[in-house]
């Protein structure tokens, strides 16, 4: 009796460790999609302009790494080339070299980029300092690469909440209406629009996403940028 009671106690210690252990690797993943460190890197820019509603970045030259995908979804394509993403900053790279994660997370919508004339995306991911000279290469089977994102002016929209298919139809139609009454209305320098997301799925609250559209403002000291390849 005695034994038996000795051996269930283990078994239960056993299965707290246990319990224990999965709680630990769950957590440390979360930390990692959302960035424990305080000290996130992002892409530079100066505020060259600000309204109400909107207001223009003048952003610097850098390089990011972006992964192509033709879902029919934004969501569906900010998931799969996510997914992609992550897995090059945790070493599937020809270095094995494990990437600091950055913000944003940006899905650009490319209309008329898929077969049929569809809607194509792209995923990018900007590449910290450390790595902005030499970028690691990615595994071939990920299907990314890195591209420099030239200087050039971006009108920004902020919106909270999640960034759901229907929602940032929306939230791009106003940014539309605001740059439409303003001095930039035809200063547009590509077709389609990118959704900038910051937080990790699991924030609830005060959540932080915009939507980027490239204008051409030579007035604020902005140059122009071409059609980005797809």
């Amino acid at each position: 009796m005695v034994i038996s009671i000795e051996t269930e106690r283990r078994e239960r210690k056993a299965s707290r460790m246990k319990k224990g252990g999965a709680l630990s690797v769950v957590v440390n993943v979360m930390c990692l999609v959302i960035v424990c460190s305080s000290a996130i890197e992002s892409p530079q820019y100066t505020v060259v302009h600000s309204e109400s509603d909107f207001e223009i970045r003048l952003y610097r030259s850098s390089v990011w790494m972006s992964a192509p995908a033709l879902d029919i979804s934004f969501e569906k394509a900010t998931w799969n080339g996510f997914h992609r993403l992550f897995q090059f900053t945790e070493g599937a790279n020809l270095n094995f070299s494990r990437i600091p994660m950055t913000v944003p997370v940006l899905t650009t919508m490319v209309p008329g980029a898929g077969p049929l004339q569809s809607q194509g995306y792209y995923v990018s991911l900007y590449l910290p300092v450390k790595f902005q000279g030499s970028p690691p290469v990615p595994l071939p089977e990920l299907n990314i690469k890195p591209y420099e994102f030239s200087s050039h002016c971006i009108a920004v929209r902020k919106f909270s909440g999640f960034a759901k298919d229907e929602r940032i139809v929306k939230e791009a139609e106003k940014l539309a209406t605001s740059l439409s009454r303003s001095p930039w209305a035809e200063s547009k320098t590509r077709s389609g629009y990118s959704i900038a997301q910051y937080n990790t799925p699991f924030r609830i609250v005060k959540r932080r996403n915009e939507v980027w559209v490239d204008i051409d403002a030579p007035e604020l000291g902005c140059k122009s940028v071409g059609v980005a390849a797809y």
